[in-house]
């Protein structure tokens, strides 16, 4: 597993023991399990992914290290989570956010926006993943561990190079000062001593500073963290003046979402995202421009034909809190289409 979901489970494992008084989990069971789990939806009021994690981790606590099953334990432990539609934002919206980032910030929030991909997947880019001949971007070990090939938007070709230019400068020079070594996936590394100091294993978005590996004691460059594109991200959308909750995760949302209403296929679409059942996608398709679920109103096709009433919007008012269209003072007549009357009906007199 990765490295994040071990620091997890490992969080999860150690929460669980204190909260049943430091009792080893062999002496607990099912019921134990499902008093934990309570308390994290009752008193802790956690989301439904934040309990299925941590049932994820009892759940290999004591299928895998302490080697016993509970019996009935996915009926115990399960969550449903709610289905919330993802914050969309437009073009205007996407060139605003991105116009308030800088440097190698911008490239990686374009490429969120351009390639559609995730934090993660771009944050661990590495300098062979990146085919600019081609404009295609090889997002290797992504969600389940699935490779995929997704597009390097043209507008990136000569910004993705000249900071591939100032990554190799900067890889010359941390080989002339003893570094220039970088983690490699499982056991790359003694397979090809030679591999982590390579040019194609680097990071294409490198730190800033250096760090000391807890196993090896090498001295190394890690990738941007995650964490400070968000921070970025999330700035640029407030000085952006968005009132939209934005992260990094929008842009793939919007990637996705204007490639629908460019008239993409839905299959290519959930190729380019990395999804593997359809219907993920399609979650898109509820947040069109168009209305709900991507279906035009039949009143849009009437106001085609039939043209609307001459007041049009000067019989409305300013106010917000006024939805109504105020009639005209002048000729009450026409208000609604109707033809004005040349003098008022007579009264009708006595008994209806």
């Amino acid at each position: 597993m990765s490295p994040r979901t071990e620091k997890a489970y490992c969080g999860w494992t150690r929460r669980f023991i204190l909260f049943h008084d430091r009792r080893h989990p062999a002496e607990l069971g099912e019921q134990h399990v499902s008093d934990f789990l309570s308390h994290l939806a009752t008193e802790g009021r956690v989301s439904a992914s934040t309990q299925n994690q941590a049932a994820a981790a009892l759940l290999f606590l004591y299928r895998e290290v302490i080697g016993r099953d509970l019996r009935a334990f996915d009926e115990v432990v399960r969550a449903r989570r709610p289905v919330h539609l993802p914050t969309v934002l437009s073009r205007a919206e996407v060139a605003a956010v991105l116009s308030h980032l800088h440097s190698a910030l911008w490239l990686m929030a374009s490429l969120l926006y351009g390639g559609g991909l995730r934090l993660t997947e771009c944050a661990s880019l590495r300098v062979k993943d990146v085919d600019v001949a081609r404009r295609e971007i090889v997002i290797r070990r992504g969600k389940g561990k699935k490779d995929r090939v997704t597009m390097l938007p043209l507008a990136l070709v000569v910004p993705l190079t000249e900071h591939l230019a100032a990554r190799w400068s900067q890889h010359q020079a941390d080989l002339r000062a003893g570094l220039g070594r970088v983690e490699l996936p499982e056991a790359l590394a003694r397979k090809y001593p030679e591999a982590p100091v390579d040019w194609g294993w680097q990071w294409l978005f490198a730190a800033d500073r250096h760090y000391t590996d807890r196993v090896t004691g090498e001295r190394r460059r890690h990738h941007t963290h995650q964490t400070v594109l968000q921070r970025a991200v999330r700035r640029a959308a407030l000085d952006a003046g968005l009132a939209k909750h934005v992260s990094c995760h929008t842009l793939r949302h919007s990637f996705a979402t204007h490639l629908l209403e460019a008239g993409y296929d839905i299959r290519t679409i959930q190729e380019l995202l990395g999804h593997n059942d359809v219907n993920t996608t399609m979650i898109y398709t509820h947040v069109l421009n168009r209305g709900g679920r991507g279906v035009q109103s039949p009143l849009d096709h009437l106001a085609a034909a039939v043209p609307p009433p001459q007041h049009q919007l000067s019989s409305y008012t300013a106010s917000p809190n006024r939805i109504a269209p105020t009639p005209p003072q002048a000729d009450p007549g026409k208000y609604m289409g109707r033809p004005a009357l040349a003098q008022p009906p007579p009264k009708r007199k006595g008994p209806r």
